[in-house]
């Protein structure tokens, strides 16, 4: 028998914050290039929806993925499939910010708690460009969320993705408390007789990394950016991207830093706003498109910005372009 201290009525919306039946949602998608676009086609099932696509200067399709079910709870699952065929160009992003809600000590059947699982593959063709963007993840206290993220690309294709979670609606005082975050992001090039990780990142937050020192320092909003480039860009281009990515800093709040990959860079950021981590990001992405000669990227129309994060480029990265020409 569990004794509760609250209302019936309180502890039955506990109970049905801890769905018995909890979702699995699903999502397959395909991108295809016709002509000088690329068109997108596949399915899901609840909660997912697919919002209307929109076409992109270069040609992307720009694909919003609306989650209806208002936010996940102790049990779900969401899996999407997204493949890219070859010279296919794709962003996909979510409608709004992804709510996480407490797991821990909401049910009497599972007193624990039960993580969300989030499980996302991404298999990419010779020549093909995909932008993951989803929207901010609030985690609320005692949620318990777990991440799988795995992509496999060729040397000639491009994989760019930037997410960013708050642990706790900080606005309301409220911290993470004993909930826990993962995310396991897993990038590797492929080729017809051998395979090399680019990639192998495995976050835990929660207990005493979110207080220390070498963790968090108590600071509520982490990011993390990635870019797989598709080509060898060498040590000057390499140094010249990271250093401008860095400037890119200037007037923003929060501790960000930035390293590289074999081909690519990799950029962290932890503080307490979500919009700097974005405008950060925003930033570093549009030189990831200046490098390769390609247009400059526009603001996803669902993502709810009052402000303009991009900015006018130095003319620093334009000197690349003659080393993107052959890409």
């Amino acid at each position: 028998m569990c004794i509760a201290t609250e209302s019936k009525a309180a502890g039955a919306e506990r109970e049905a914050m801890q769905r018995l039946d909890p979702w699995h949602g699903r999502c397959e998608l395909q991108f295809d290039a016709t002509n000088s676009s690329t068109k997108h086609q596949g399915g899901c099932t609840a909660p997912f929806k697919l919002l209307r696509s929109e076409r992109g200067d270069d040609g992307r399709c720009e694909l919003p993925v609306l989650h209806t079910a208002g936010g996940l709870v102790g049990g779900d699952q969401l899996s999407l499939d997204i493949k890219l065929e070859a010279n296919s160009r794709g962003l996909i992003t979510s409608v709004a910010a992804q709510k996480v809600y407490g797991s821990i000590g909401r049910s009497c059947l599972q007193p624990e708690g039960c993580f969300v699982h989030q499980q996302v593959h991404c298999a990419l063709a010779s020549g093909s460009d995909l932008e993951w963007l989803p929207q901010e993840m609030v985690l609320y206290a005692d949620a318990l969320f777990e991440q799988q993220l795995t992509v496999t690309l060729p040397q000639d294709a491009s994989f760019l993705s930037a997410e960013i979670v708050r642990l706790g609606r900080t606005a309301a005082g409220e911290t993470l408390q004993q909930g826990r975050w993962r995310s396991n992001l897993t990038i590797q090039r492929v080729a017809a007789s051998s395979s090399a990780w680019e990639l192998a990142d495995r976050v835990e937050l929660g207990d005493a990394s979110l207080n220390s020192p070498h963790g968090l320092g108590g600071a509520p909003v982490f990011g993390t950016l990635v870019w797989a480039a598709p080509m060898a860009m060498g040590a000057e281009t390499t140094t010249a991207l990271l250093e401008e990515a860095r400037a890119d800093r200037e007037g923003l709040t929060g501790t960000m830093r930035c390293g590289a990959l074999n081909q690519g860079l990799i950029a962290r950021y932890s503080g307490d706003s979500s919009r700097d981590a974005r405008f950060w990001f925003s930033r570093i992405w549009e030189r990831t498109r200046t490098l390769r000669g390609l247009t400059r990227p526009r603001i996803p129309r669902v993502w709810p910005l009052q402000e303009q994060p991009l900015r006018r480029q130095t003319s620093t990265m334009n000197a690349f372009a003659a080393a993107a020409e052959t890409h």
